[in-house]
């Protein structure tokens, strides 16, 4: 599994988020405050930084950290396409703001005053979309190594415990704490997940793919793409308008072969996607709809 095609088609939001932590964190490090943009008890109760809370949600502390972490950001951009930018960003601004809410909550009830006791980082969202790729994504392939049984989805996991691990204590509870605010967005506290963005800012999340977005592109769907797709599976879904409901598989003309590895790359199994694909009449939306209701079922 590659999260969809190469580079960051359909994936707006995705993209400016990876290049604002890339660029906040090599800027840090060349400055040489790379290590200090963790966050401590004496940062935000007694010296009010509270500019520590922005800046440490997007830069990394190491380079490691970065590699795995722009990786896993990189990866679940799938989450972007599946649902839309609009709401994506609602997801992305969730899970931050719970998240860090959790991590100012433990600084109290921890209280070290000198030592930083969280990593910086994205680690909000990227442990707060590890809730839907284990609930939604399903295993497509499984395989043995040496005896033991991995599957297509186990090299997340190990990048994912990876980072976790990558500061032990410090990046551990920023991960725990990306966790549960996505735990709290997958369970619909609040009806969060039926927010949306007003027009405006949902027009300005297409305005962000002027810059290129690098690799093969795929079938581009007809109509607003924001919005569209349905949210993860096993709630409510919207049926795009172009696509009749009761429709029978009125096109034999056979998927494109890229609309179909588009399907597959999400975690999807290849016939049923080509099926999904001649009942949409190629529409990759559509199809993801029709894929993502079976498993709800």
């Amino acid at each position: 599994m590659n999260g969809g095609p190469s580079g960051f088609h359909n994936a707006p939001v995705t993209r400016t988020f990876v290049i604002a932590s890339g660029l906040l964190t090599i800027f840090a490090g060349i400055q040489g405050r790379a290590s200090s943009l963790g966050l401590s008890y004496q940062d935000i109760y007694k010296k009010l930084h509270l500019w520590r809370l922005i800046i440490s949600a997007f830069a990394f502390s190491s380079t490691p950290e970065l590699m795995f972490g722009l990786y896993l950001l990189y990866y679940f951009r799938v989450f972007e396409r599946q649902i839309g930018s609009n709401k994506y960003s609602i997801f992305i601004l969730s899970s931050m703001l719970t998240a860090t809410l959790f991590e100012v909550l433990a600084l109290v009830l921890l209280k070290y005053p000198t030592s930083k006791l969280v990593a910086s980082g994205p680690y909000s969202l990227i442990f707060s979309s590890f809730v839907p790729f284990y609930f939604d994504i399903p295993v497509s392939t499984r395989f043995r190594i040496f005896g033991f049984r991995f599957s297509d989805k186990s090299f997340i996991y190990l990048a994912g415990l990876q980072l976790l691990l990558s500061s032990w204590k410090r990046s551990l509870l920023p991960g725990i704490c990306g966790i549960l605010a996505g735990g709290i967005y997958r369970l619909n506290v609040f009806q969060i997940r039926r927010a949306k963005f007003p027009d405006f800012i949902a027009s300005f999340f297409s305005r962000l793919s002027w810059l290129p977005s690098g690799g093969s592109p795929s079938v581009t769907p007809s109509g607003n793409f924001i919005g569209r797709v349905p949210s993860y599976a096993g709630h409510q879904q919207e049926v795009p308008r172009n696509y009749p409901v009761s429709a029978p598989f009125a096109s034999a003309t056979e998927p494109p072969e890229d609309s179909i590895s588009t399907l597959v790359s999400m975690g999807f199994d290849r016939n049923m996607a080509r099926q999904a694909l001649v009942q949409s009449r190629n529409d990759v939306n559509a199809a993801t709809n029709i894929l993502l209701e079976t498993q709800s079922r």
